[in-house]
């Protein structure tokens, strides 16, 4: 059986410049957010922080009105893995995880990223978990980088190094049928990005890649259920998720986590190119 041909859009280094931009609109956003999560605060009023920052910016929300979808950011809390839409009557509660994920357009350009942050005192196997698959995000963005400047690398050495970070780690589920996404002038474009895999398959990584890349783990089964309201993704046996993620581009002299205020240097160190400045990490 044949595969389908894939539609992978590649950027010239001006377009990555510009997505930059809309990657700083997302960070912003979502820095503003962390810094307001507390028991007594809901969904809600997360999201019209976000859309307040994006479109001070001068951006429009990329999630709001996407497939019909309400909100500018999906909230999801606990046993949430992705897609939940923010609503004021859920409220945070002392010891509660959760994952925002958001996203910007700029000059026509998307930016798209994911924090999970626990909620007042939380238990420390929650936070280690959005440790673990914060670690294993980098991991892949860090493989796609080396693999880039090697010219051996391949899309799926990124699943495997997200893969082989979170089974180091423990005893972790790793949510199947979701993953990262090509990303440029759409939201989501090709090529898919899997969290799971043999390495060295798939399109070659090459400049102009730019890439959401996006672990979601579980403490317990990686089986989903997608609610009723059509965008709810829940774990079935009930545990609580984790979910990160960062906007990538490769381009010829290293990689640029264009979601990452610093790039991604403190992270990645030499392998970020030399258009981020390397005093922005300090």
């Amino acid at each position: 059986m044949r595969r389908p041909q894939l539609d992978i859009q590649l950027k010239t280094p001006e377009q990555i410049e510009l997505m930059r931009a809309a990657g700083l609109v997302v960070a912003a956003a979502l820095d503003r957010m962390r810094a307001a999560v507390a028991p007594g605060v809901s969904t809600a009023d997360l999201d019209a922080i976000a859309e307040s920052v994006i479109r001070e910016a001068g951006g429009t929300p990329s999630f709001k009105g996407y497939h019909g979808y309400p909100a500018s950011i999906c909230s999801s809390v606990n046993e949430q893995v992705v897609h939940a839409i923010p609503a004021p009557t859920q409220v945070l509660r002392d010891g509660d995880l959760i994952s925002i994920d958001c996203g910007a357009i700029l000059d026509g350009w998307h930016g798209d990223a994911a924090i999970t942050v626990g909620v007042g005192e939380v238990r420390p196997e929650l936070l280690r978990m959005a440790e673990v698959a914060q670690d294993a995000m980098w991991a892949g963005i860090r493989a796609a980088a080396r693999g880039m400047l090697s010219g051996r690398g391949r899309l799926t050495d990124i699943s495997y190094a997200v893969e082989r970070a979170v089974r180091a780690a423990g005893r972790y589920g790793i949510v199947e049928g979701y993953g990262g996404h090509g990303i440029g002038t759409e939201m989501h474009q090709d090529p898919h990005v899997l969290n799971h895999g043999r390495p060295g398959r798939g399109p070659k990584l090459v400049p102009g890649m730019a890439l959401a890349i996006e672990p979601m783990v579980t403490l317990g089964s990686p089986r989903t259920v997608e609610l009723d309201d059509g965008w709810t993704v829940i774990t079935r046996d009930g545990s609580i998720a984790a979910h990160v993620e960062h906007t990538m581009a490769l381009l010829d002299d290293g990689v640029w986590v264009l979601t990452a205020p610093d790039g991604g240097r403190a992270r990645l160190g030499d392998l970020v190119t030399a258009r981020e400045p390397a005093q922005s990490s300090a």
